[in-house]
C-alpha cells in the first residue's frame, strides 16, 4: 500500500483554493470547477466541493467539521512564511520551537482545518 492523497471538502473551491494556492506558491492542477490538486510527485492535496461529493459519495463527508486531522507542510523556513502570510490569515499558533526540535506554526484554512507549517532542524 502506499499513501497517494489527502483531500479536502468544502463548499468554496475557489477560496480554498485560494488560500492553498497562496501559501504554497503553487498552481492546482483544475481538471473542473469542483476539483483541485497540488502534486508532489506521487503525492497529492486536494480539493473538492461538496457537490462532487454528495454526487459520488453521499454523506462522506461535510465541508467545514474538521477537528480531528492536521494538515501539515514542511518548509525550510517557517518564520519567512509566518511574514509572508501575515495579512488576512487566522493562525492559530505563532512560530515556536516544539521540544522535539521542530519549528512550527498553526494556521487556519478559511473552512476551519488546521495547517501545520513546520520545519525539522538544521544538521549541525
Amino acid at each position: 500500500m502506499q499513501f497517494a492523497s489527502t483531500r479536502v471538502v468544502t463548499s468554496s473551491v475557489d477560496r480554498l483554493v485560494g488560500f492553498y494556492e497562496t501559501l504554497l506558491e503553487t498552481k492546482p492542477n483544475r481538471p473542473s470547477p469542483d476539483f483541485a490538486e497540488f502534486r508532489w510527485g506521487n503525492v497529492a492535496f486536494a480539493i473538492s466541493s461538496a457537490g462532487l461529493v454528495e454526487r459520488f459519495n453521499a454523506g462522506a463527508a461535510v465541508p467545514g467539521e474538521n477537528r480531528s486531522a492536521i494538515i501539515e507542510f514542511q518548509v525550510d523556513d517557517v518564520d519567512a512564511v509566518h511574514t509572508r502570510l501575515a495579512v488576512g490569515v487566522e493562525v492559530a499558533m505563532a512560530p515556536a520551537t516544539m521540544p522535539w526540535g521542530n519549528r512550527s506554526m498553526l494556521l487556519r484554512d478559511p473552512d476551519g482545518n488546521v495547517v501545520n507549517i513546520f520545519a525539522r532542524p538544521k544538521a549541525s
